[in-house]
């Protein structure tokens, strides 16, 4: 199965957008108290990517093997995933961290894809 994941996130709130043939899902949750206007716009970004998956994974949306296109409309965090660079803010090394376990454990085909900002389906709730 393949799917589009878009998501995004600011310093209240994450969301995620996961499209599968002719279904698309939108969810968005409020930052829990350890990160409610204590996390910048990216590492927001960064949770939401995090969450997304392993919402779309729980929910059983997402199964082992699927391809998951990953939209992203920042393009420090697109070069730092599509490409393993390192980045300087422990933050968003963890999480980025987690993500890779995730696509890992569960033998997800991911294909980044850097998109216009107002392209982001996410960016919208």
């Amino acid at each position: 199965m393949e799917h589009v994941l878009f998501f995004d996130g600011d310093t209240k709130r994450i969301s995620w957008v996961i499209q599968t043939n002719n279904s698309t899902i939108e969810q968005k949750r409020e930052h829990v108290d350890i990160y409610l206007d204590k996390v910048t716009i990216r590492q927001s970004k960064y949770i939401g990517l995090h969450v997304g998956i392993f919402w779309g994974i729980g929910t059983f949306i997402i199964k082992n093997q699927d391809v998951v296109k990953i939209a992203i409309d920042d393009k420090i965090m697109y070069d730092h995933l599509s490409t393993n660079q390192k980045n300087d803010d422990k933050f968003i090394e963890k999480r980025a961290e987690f993500i890779k376990q995730l696509i890992k454990q569960r033998k997800l085909k991911i294909q980044y894809e850097m998109i216009p900002r107002e392209k982001n389906l996410a960016a919208k709730k």
